[in-house]
């Protein structure tokens, strides 16, 4: 049975994680709990208590889709990634109004990306007015909103 690690260990992973964020180690975002854990020789439970210290004093935070972040870097979720390039699209006119759009599948596809994850940047266009559905059609490029 592996001896457990002395209290406070969680403090100075996370002391040794907020150093390098200094350095900027971590432009491309954090490593997973499981790589992390395995640098440093704990239990996953380990990493969770420090990464939510640095949670908490605001040194990273979590993207959904993404995974734990340095604020103000350049990673996006990815059905942020696929809304940001649709609404492109639709502004320049490579989707014009009443045109449309390619299905679920075609964009999953396209995108390298799950049904789900795009089903939710096409609902984010639809309830800015982008996107109109049509039961049985599809969904449409919606007049200039």
């Amino acid at each position: 049975m592996p001896q457990a690690s002395p209290r406070g260990t969680y403090l100075l992973i996370s002391e040794a994680l907020r150093a390098r964020i200094a350095e900027g180690a971590y432009a491309d975002g954090l490593p997973s709990e499981a790589e992390i854990g395995r640098e440093f020789g704990v239990a996953r439970t380990t990493v969770r208590r420090a990464l939510r210290t640095l949670e908490e004093s605001g040194d990273v935070a979590t993207v959904a889709g993404v995974g734990r972040q340095v604020p103000g870097g350049t990673r996006q979720a990815p059905y942020e990634r696929i809304m940001a390039d649709l609404l492109r699209q639709i502004q320049e006119g490579a989707l014009p109004a009443g045109s449309r759009l390619p299905s679920e599948a075609e964009l999953a596809a396209t995108y390298d990306a799950a049904r789900g994850t795009v089903r939710r940047a096409v609902r984010e266009l639809e309830t800015a007015g982008h996107v109109r559905a049509q039961q049985g059609a599809g969904r449409f490029v919606s007049p200039t909103p």
